[in-house]
């Protein structure tokens, strides 16, 4: 069996029936097995998809004083700005791009770890990076964590019934974690201390981690506009926590096959690109299925992408030593006829040395 067939713990109503069709739960069949897999006193090795929805109702009380305490124009627009734009293009160039797919490369460890703490931290890497190398894998067929076929709250509550990786991994598939996970600066568990927790995340380091991280964004937050702002700001990093787990659903359209002429090139599989998580957070879905392993998913005019730009500014810094960008293939392959002309007469961009 390939590794990424068995990477990730299956919920137990499976992935496929005998006929290798795709299992749709029902909704209560998915809560079902979303409140036992985060029951951390049946089984301790559920103690890190529990940690990821703990620290999303410890953000509730933070929203709660935002609508009734500090709520203004102000704090409505840092909310967005901090919510929408800030913690989506994050999460793009951080979990999506650098940890997931190593689109772009840092110059050391301290580059690496700014941008990690760039923002509250919400998502456990592992929870993102392995399962969402299954995704690419098996996308929109049985196998894939957020299978946009099987509903809305199959992909909502993925993130604790379907993402986790397998508690009863050998050795050798142990270590393929771990290198998969290696670039991304976390220390891990060894194979001894994954036997007992179930996770490639440290309880003690991650939890620890967390802390700090929140405690000083709290701060930061607090010194340039006191309990309001600090308030506002962790309100939105609970409205980001809760939306992004909606993405992949809308993302793959529902499930459904709906595709543009001239705007999703990708047609093996059901994602598309859409305006609203392209210009808050780098996300042009279909482009990014497209060209998977590239530092830039906007490839067209109109496809602002913040994420990028992020990149960009720190290579011309030089916290970002190279990246992998496709635009010039993309345009090659699918411009349309003008713009093919115009495309000839400029030198084509070539992106610097790509990570191996």
């Amino acid at each position: 069996m390939a590794f990424l067939d068995h990477v990730l713990q299956p919920p137990s109503y499976g992935w496929e029936n005998e006929n290798g069709e795709l299992v749709r739960p029902s909704k209560s069949t998915l809560l079902k097995e979303f409140f036992s897999r985060l029951n951390v006193i049946r089984d301790r090795k559920n103690w890190l998809p529990f940690f990821g929805w703990f620290k999303v109702l410890c953000l509730a009380p933070f929203f709660v004083l935002f609508f009734v305490k500090f709520f203004s124009l102000f704090t409505v627009v840092a909310v967005f700005v901090y919510g929408m734009m800030i913690m989506g293009t994050h999460g793009t160039v951080w979990h999506h791009r650098y940890c997931t797919h190593g689109a772009f490369k840092f110059r050391n460890r301290f580059w690496r770890f700014f941008t990690q703490q760039l923002t509250l931290n919400i998502i456990p890497e592992e929870i993102y990076v392995i399962s969402h190398h299954v995704h690419h894998a098996k996308s929109d067929q049985p196998g894939d964590p957020y299978n946009a076929e099987a509903g809305f709250w199959y992909c909502f509550l993925a993130d604790v019934n379907h993402q986790p990786i397998a508690k009863d991994l050998s050795e050798e598939d142990y270590c393929r974690v771990t290198r998969l996970m290696a670039h991304t600066g976390i220390r891990g568990n060894t194979y001894q201390q994954y036997q007992r927790w179930g996770s490639y995340a440290n309880p003690l380091r991650t939890i620890g981690i967390s802390l700090l991280n929140w405690s000083f964004w709290y701060l930061v937050f607090f010194l340039i506009g006191g309990n309001a702002l600090a308030c506002s700001l962790f309100a939105a990093a609970g409205i980001w926590a809760v939306g992004v787990r909606t993405f992949n659903y809308d993302g793959h359209a529902h499930g459904d096959i709906k595709h543009r002429d001239g705007i999703d090139y990708n047609r093996d599989d059901k994602s598309i690109n859409q305006l609203w998580p392209g210009f808050v957070a780098g996300e042009w879905h279909n482009n990014h299925h497209l060209y998977p392993k590239s530092a830039r998913s906007g490839f067209k005019a109109y496809q602002l992408d913040m994420a990028w730009l992020y990149i960009r500014l720190m290579y011309r810094l030089g916290a970002v030593v190279s990246y992998k960008d496709y635009k010039s293939a993309f345009l090659l392959r699918y411009a349309s006829a003008d713009d093919t002309v115009k495309l000839s007469k400029k030198r084509l961009k070539v992106a610097p040395a790509p990570v191996v």
